[in-house]
């Protein structure tokens, strides 16, 4: 055995050791004495904690038992991958017959989240620590769960039932809430969301978060939408934990729910109680979904990340232009160009491609169409099926998106208005 399998990863261990010390010594010199206090405290109880993790070892053959963690520092991830992750188990994708235990990581990006999952999964706080002594000792892969990403792309949301549900008393909480939202009890209302840079860099400052800017979109742009689903009769929540802005509208039935009347709880009540959901590739977007509400996704980049969870689900890219040729990229060209999986400002920048949110006029009509879809009142145009079908057409077999059991469909009138892209 060589000496790069004692802590059973194919990193080497020096590189990996490397990473583990530089890691450290940067938390000891920002934090100074509490760092060097609370990592002694952490490396005495994962030396005494060495015991169990051998008493775990040896009750394999009879139960495995598994530690997992839960991305809860992160709201996208702490519902979509936890979700998924029964949602594998329900179907024979996750060993059903594992003991698993969980633990949070050290920040949770919504209480109310975590305490669902609290009640629906076995958690400890104590798993951590055992959790970091087995990946000290070699084979201890087999006793971390294999955590699932984000992605549905075996269609298994559609065939799987909702896992959280809310108390009785939850449930009359979140009515309350929103009548001082100012929703009447029976009303339809639909959320909103437009990513920004604030959440991260209030919530996780240490790091810089510009390399994600790319993603970012402005709200005004929904304001449209947002009028376009008052007059059909829904209220239009704008939902965000931090954001950049206020938005500005005289309509009482569009609430700037972010900045007036935000709480952890209410964010997981709309989400899964509205009627649909229009937003981009922000994590807010996967609390409607793990309770299966439909979506409409707008301002998705790179375009590999389109993805649906729902058969109901429609998406809209944003554009790539081109600033040395004055045009915008196609889909093949971007693809070509692998464009399609680009997740960095800096990439977007070196390439000379400028991307191009989507403008009021294309939310719009995304809005409208999931509104008539959802009402049965859609009525499509002659050239709908030959366009989506030329868009999948361009994507080689092997694509994300190709692998997806359940396909989002491209929003029609993007299509139609965008021809040249299918070029």
């Amino acid at each position: 055995m060589s000496a790069n399998m004692v802590l059973g990863n194919s990193r080497p261990l020096e590189g990996r050791f490397g990473c583990y010390v530089k890691r450290h010594l940067e938390d000891l010199r920002r934090e100074g004495l509490p760092a060097l206090l609370r990592k002694s405290c952490e490396f005495l109880l994962i030396v005494l904690s060495l015991p169990v993790v051998l008493l775990v070892r040896m009750v394999r053959p009879v139960k495995l038992i598994r530690f997992g963690a839960l991305h809860s520092e992160r709201i996208g991830h702490f519902a979509a991958n936890t979700e998924l992750y029964l949602c594998e188990r329900d179907t024979g994708r996750q060993d059903s017959l594992a003991f698993d235990v969980f633990f949070h990581a050290k920040r949770v990006s919504n209480h109310q989240l975590k305490i669902m999952w609290d009640r629906t999964l076995k958690v400890c706080k104590y798993a951590r620590v055992l959790d970091r002594a087995n990946r000290l000792l070699w084979g201890g892969q087999s006793h971390v769960v294999p955590m699932p990403r984000d992605w549905d792309i075996h269609g298994l949301f559609p065939r799987t039932k909702v896992h959280l549900c809310f108390t009785s008393e939850e449930d009359r909480r979140g009515r309350e809430g929103l009548r001082k939202l100012g929703i009447p009890e029976g009303m339809p209302f639909v959320c909103f969301h437009a990513r920004d840079r604030a959440y991260l860099e209030k919530m996780l400052p240490i790091k810089s978060w510009r390399y994600h800017d790319y993603r970012d979109s402005s709200v005004h742009n929904y304001i449209p939408a947002a009028e376009e689903l008052a007059r059909r009769g829904y209220y239009a929540m704008r939902m965000g934990a931090v954001v950049s802005e206020k938005i500005v509208t005289t309509d009482p039935r569009i609430i700037d729910y972010a900045t007036n009347g935000r709480s952890d709880f209410l964010d997981i009540y709309l989400g899964a109680k509205c009627n649909f959901f229009i937003g981009d590739t922000a994590g807010i977007f996967a609390v409607p979904k793990v309770f299966r509400r439909p979506m409409a996704a707008v301002n998705i980049v790179p375009l590999a990340h389109a993805s649906a969870f729902g058969r109901a689900d429609i998406f809209i890219p944003k554009k790539l232009w081109v600033r040395g040729e004055k045009r915008l990229l196609t889909f093949r060209e971007i693809l070509a160009s692998g464009a399609d999986r680009w997740n960095h400002t800096e990439m977007y920048m070196q390439a000379g491609v400028e991307i191009i949110e989507n403008t009021a006029d294309e939310i719009l009509a995304l809005t409208r169409e999931i509104c008539e879809r959802l009402e049965g009142r859609w009525n499509p145009h002659e050239c709908d099926d030959e366009l989506q079908g030329r868009f999948w057409a361009v994507l080689p077999p092997r694509h994300p998106l190709m692998l997806n059991v359940v396909r989002p469909r491209v929003g029609a009138e993007f299509l139609r208005q965008n021809l040249r892209l299918l070029d």
